[in-house]
């Protein structure tokens, strides 16, 4: 009876934003709210109630973390959580969370998705939920495809929140159209390596979600950012040729099963960084195919990742841009010829 009383009420904070067809978003605060909420508490003096926290770690936006945090070997105590909620530091910060969390709320999700949108195929589909969250790391993420979590931070303007907003719900409309049926279909006929080399190339929908976010290829993609964030990625951006090489060096020892399962890991993951090749090699990619044969190519690179490496080469041929391209042994090793400016 508790469980289901606590389950009921758990329903009020909730925002919900929805929009009909492919875009259908609801933002979900009671994490947040529940914190903010013991937070007020101490603020006057009053103690913190079992009945609080239990309101705390029952909430669905917790409960999602703890998840998360599970399935990442990093398991959420509620201990430790406790001891965060009751720390000074946080309590000093309280009335600017409070004016952030109002200003989230305050976001067109729906409308976040609908900017995305523009940027996926055909058939994609935006479903998710948002979690604004008060939590000890600072990172915001997707998990389990719908699950949008975004850190609580009073320094992120609304500009920069909702460019969060497309970035990541891009990623859960990439990943409702990619691959395509048939392109599926062709990448399970592959060698193991060859497979796994293209799992990693989806990646670069990082750079394609930075694409989605900024709004079009002459948008800086932090153009709504702080400037040392700006700054950190033209700094970046000047190192793309041997960035790529270095993840076409990965990409090769993936594809010919040079690299075991725990390494190729260590080694892809670090192209993340905090906005790594994954990002920026990426993007450049992207914007070069928009702007040499348009959106519909690009979105047709986005339902088969067999297209994106040889139509980036050919994109850069087509503009006579000055940069590096995809390697003839890379192609021919994922089964894109050996022509390393053409792709065929």
């Amino acid at each position: 009876m508790l469980k289901m009383s606590l389950s009921l009420l758990l329903l009020a904070p909730l925002s919900a934003q929805t929009s009909p067809g492919p875009v259908q978003v609801v933002m979900v605060s009671d994490e947040a709210d529940a914190v903010l909420s013991a937070l007020a508490k101490r603020a006057e003096g009053r103690p913190i109630e079992d009945s609080d926290w239990s309101l705390l770690f029952h909430s669905e936006g917790y409960q999602r973390l703890v998840k998360r945090e599970q399935s990442m070997h990093r398991p959420l105590d509620e201990a430790r959580f406790k001891a965060f909620v009751l720390g000074e530091e946080l309590l000093s910060c309280a009335a600017a969370l409070r004016r952030t969390l109002a200003q989230w709320k305050g976001l067109d999700a729906g409308s976040a998705g609908q900017k995305a949108l523009v940027y996926l195929p055909d058939g994609a589909k935006i479903q998710a939920r948002i979690y604004p969250v008060i939590k000890p790391a600072s990172n915001s993420f997707v998990f389990e495809g719908s699950a949008i979590f975004l850190s609580l931070d009073p320094l992120k303007t609304p500009e920069v929140v909702e460019n969060i907003l497309v970035h990541e719900l891009h990623h859960i409309g990439y990943g409702s159209a990619f691959p395509s049926a048939p392109a599926k279909a062709a990448l399970k006929a592959l060698p193991e390596g060859t497979r796994l080399a293209y799992d990693w190339i989806s990646a670069f929908g990082e750079g394609m979600a930075m694409l989605a976010a900024a709004g079009g290829p002459d948008v800086h993609p932090h153009a709504v950012s702080p400037a040392e964030d700006r700054a950190r990625w033209d700094r970046d951006m000047a190192q793309f040729d041997p960035d790529l090489r270095k993840v076409e060096t990965f990409l090769l020892a993936v594809a010919q099963g040079r690299l075991q399962v725990e390494a190729a890991q260590t080694q892809g993951m670090a192209f993340f960084g905090i906005q790594g090749p994954w990002y920026t090699v990426g993007w450049r990619m992207a914007v070069t195919i928009e702007k040499a044969f348009g959106r519909a190519v690009l979105l047709d690179c986005m339902k088969d990742p067999r297209l994106l490496l040889p139509t980036f080469n050919r994109a850069v041929q087509a503009r006579k841009e000055a940069c590096a391209v995809w390697s003839p042994e890379l192609l021919r090793v994922l089964g894109q010829g050996t022509d390393a400016s053409t792709g065929l």
